[in-house]
């Protein structure tokens, strides 16, 4: 092992112990009984040997909560009502309260969840016009830590992480909303298509919970959402990239931002720790990256601060050789906010020179903006 993989290493260590700092709390009610969302299947064969099951009790489980979608024992008919009962006295089948609920004009919807602790996090469904699917946008902390000056979410200070119960827990709601359950296997994917890993908080700062949650949403037996239909996001968190490669390997989009350190440490502080060098070297290193599965970068475009033409062509330089699109984001205003979107023959001006560097480059239309919903505006009331 090398000096920087030594410091990797222990850098990975200091981000684990600050995350246990703002761990979720156990998923028990005040009766002592336990929530079965989000137990691995390890976890859930431990706590049925408690009262005395086998493990084969798992697959049948399994299938019921996260195909079927069951919240309720008795409607598990492959099961004795002897056993029912026994699981009903000790387990529960769980959701995060939907506070509120409002849908967009152009139908994006946001749900407001409230946690068992009273902590919220918001969770928006976005639907694809063109197709007959859609993807939902997951919280995995209440608040954040990195305080990005062009986003809402950022003026809430971290709360607390999500546990990975209530990271799946906020999908399995969202299905609950459009009906979609049983989950499909095989067939058309239905609305709820797809995954994003791009609302409140910074998933790698709580990076078990967010694996813990995307193995059980992956996992064949279940709700089996293909690792390319899952999308990670992060504003660059180093030493979490490359673990997130190796065990996860779900697609990567990196919020960058900004082409130089000077502008990227003030609009993104994140970068005075992982300078941009830094971050794109471990964008390449991510074992997902390829033609197929090109890395995102997310640039907000920012009138007058980074959409020059030169700033462009530097962005271009930068991620050159990288298997990448960039997804261009107009600035979505928010209360108190100090910026302003790019102008619109800006905006193309700039879109058309990564175009012509080979780089697919969409403009993506901001949606939900009349609720709030959209790119870098949610935000929860929610206190530490």
């Amino acid at each position: 092992m090398t000096h920087a993989d030594d410091l990797s290493e222990l850098e990975r260590t200091r981000i684990m112990a600050k995350a246990a700092l703002f761990a979720p709390p156990p998923q028990v009610l005040a009766d002592g009984r336990r929530e079965l969302v989000g137990l691995s299947r390890e976890e859930m064969a431990a706590a049925l040997a408690e009262i005395g099951e086998k493990p084969f009790r798992i697959k049948q489980l399994w299938h019921w909560i996260y195909h079927q979608g069951a919240t309720d024992f008795s409607a598990m008919s492959s099961l004795s009502r002897p056993l029912q009962e026994r699981l009903a006295e000790r387990f529960v089948i769980g959701r995060p309260d939907t506070a509120v609920v409002q849908t967009s004009d152009d139908d994006t919807r946001k749900f407001l969840f409230r946690f068992r602790d009273g902590q919220e996090a918001e969770t928006v469904y976005i639907p694809d016009r063109r197709e007959d699917r859609g993807a939902v946008c997951l919280s995995s902390q209440v608040g954040c830590t990195l305080s990005c000056r062009f986003c809402h979410t950022g003026t809430q200070r971290l709360a607390r992480n999500l546990g990975a119960a209530e990271i799946v827990g906020q999908f399995m709601a969202a299905r609950d909303s459009y009906g979609e359950w049983p989950s499909p296997q095989g067939e058309t994917p239905r609305l709820l298509s797809t995954i994003v890993l791009m609302g409140m908080g910074e998933p790698l700062y709580n990076y078990e919970n967010v694996a813990k949650a995307m193995r059980i949403v992956m996992d064949g037996e279940g709700i089996a959402l293909s690792r390319r239909r899952i999308t990670l996001s992060t504003s660059g968190v180093v030493p979490m990239m490359d673990r997130a490669g190796a065990e996860l390997g779900v697609g990567l989009a990196v919020s960058l931002h900004a082409v130089t350190d000077a502008l990227r440490d003030e609009i993104v502080p994140l970068n005075r720790k992982y300078p941009i060098a830094e971050l794109l070297a471990a964008c390449r290193r991510y074992p997902a990256a390829s033609n197929a599965r090109r890395i995102t970068f997310e640039y907000v475009m920012l009138r007058g601060v980074n959409d020059s033409e030169a700033e462009a062509r530097e962005l271009v330089r930068l991620i050159a050789g990288i298997p990448a699109k960039v997804n261009l984001i107009p600035f979505n205003p928010w209360p108190g906010s100090a910026y302003l979107p790019s102008k619109r023959e800006q905006l193309m001006r700039f879109a058309q020179i990564v175009m012509d560097a080979g780089f697919a480059s969409p403009i993506r239309m901001p949606r939900g903006q009349d609720i709030l919903a959209a790119c870098g505006q949610l935000r929860t009331e929610s206190r530490r």
